[in-house]
């Protein structure tokens, strides 16, 4: 027998108080100033009742200005073909069946452009307009978001352009011309064609990478990690292209805590650091690793590996920038990915990275990987 709804003698019945109508801000205890999005709203004769904060910052049309005016004057809106938007849609008068605009591209005064949906309540079906009511959200971080779209395609296939041409130019030329060149020229020209094709490849696991992390799918299968023999062997490899030895600098401070952490990405983390401080960076290039406490001081909560240098570091004002998509500092080359990668696998660790200036005036990067449980227990 439930509460409220019995009829038997003696049965206490309990007052439920009445739900809020969907809609009603008021009654929801909000107020329209406190919502993220424009919010403008006419009654039944067109006339403007409601203009949030965000509208007003919006449309920069102060909200005692809109209020009482008319709907089409308050907010006058064209759409992209310089047509009136509330003449060609007549919520008052047009199609009785009709009940919203969906969102789309709308202008207002000066061309700026915004993003406008409208909802038409009426208190019965097909009965008449009571009020209109529209929402606005400004479309700069939607216009962010496609240049960032359009800036990485353009840079993928700028970067793509160049090995396979490479590739398609060798290959083309050994095929109709095969017996013409030495043993020596085709090793050449096959060495040229394996470099570029590790060059595509390259790219497309960058692609892959920023899709995983953009999608906070980039995953992490923890190993024990020995961060001193990784950073270690990674100096190896320059100095087998060529570095000098004496440019390197490792220091560890012992004892270190266990590192569970996935060694593949944490080996593409120090592969880029240590490859942007050997070629933008000059002099020598130190790499410090060391236990990190936690806020509270906690021992062993972590690893931190610093990679500095002593070259000309970064400018102030591009500090903000550096991992960002596409920054490649003062010198050209390269997709300008890595480093928005390296934070990004860097955080999907639950760690942290910060870019400074380093003692010998060059660039700092440090990262902080903190203890955590092996992928098994996880």
């Amino acid at each position: 027998m439930s509460v409220g709804t019995s009829s038997a003698p003696g049965a206490r019945r309990v007052a439920r108080p009445p739900a809020p109508r969907p809609g009603d801000l008021a009654e929801l205890g909000i107020d329209p100033d406190q919502l993220p999005d424009g919010l403008v709203v006419a009654d039944e004769h067109g006339r403007v009742i409601c203009f949030n904060a965000a509208a007003a910052r919006i449309t920069a049309v102060p909200a005692e200005r809109a209020l009482g005016r008319p709907l089409e004057t308050a907010l006058p809106l064209e759409d992209l073909e310089g047509r009136r938007w509330w003449q060609l849609t007549d919520p008052y008068g047009g199609l009785a069946i009709r009940v919203r605009q969906p969102e789309r591209n709308l202008l207002l005064p000066g061309g700026r452009e915004v993003l406008v949906s409208a909802r038409y309540v009426r208190t019965r079906p097909t009965g008449p307009v009571r009020r209109v009511v529209v929402t606005l959200r400004d479309t700069e971080a939607r216009r962010r978001t496609e240049r960032s779209h359009a800036e990485l395609i353009a840079t993928v296939a700028h970067e793509l352009r160049s090995p396979l041409t490479s590739v398609k130019g060798f290959t083309a030329t050994l095929l109709a011309k095969w017996e013409r060149f030495t043993d020596d020229q085709k090793r050449l020209m096959l060495e040229t064609v394996d470099a570029d094709a590790d060059r595509v490849t390259r790219l497309i696991a960058e692609l892959l990478d920023i899709s995983r992390i953009d999608s906070g799918r980039l995953e992490v299968r923890r190993q024990p990690v020995d961060i001193g023999a990784a950073v270690g062997r990674h100096i190896q490899a320059h100095v087998a292209a060529g570095q000098p030895a004496d440019r390197f600098l490792l220091r560890v401070q012992h004892p270190l805590p266990d590192l569970w952490a996935d060694p593949d990405k944490v080996d593409q983390v120090l592969s880029n650091l240590l490859e942007n401080a050997v070629r933008h960076g000059e002099g020598t290039v130190t790499i410090d690793i060391t236990p990190s406490a936690s806020p509270r001081e906690r021992e062993d909560a972590g690893t931190s590996v610093t990679v500095s240098d002593e070259g000309p570091g970064i400018p102030e004002e591009s500090m903000n920038r550096v991992f960002t998509r596409f920054w490649r500092g003062s010198k050209r080359g390269g997709t300008g990915l890595g480093l928005y990668i390296v934070k990004g696998i860097v955080e999907a660790h639950g760690g942290t990275i910060t870019v400074g200036r380093a003692p010998g005036g060059g660039a700092r990067f440090r990262f902080t990987l903190p203890v955590a449980a092996p992928a098994y227990l996880t």
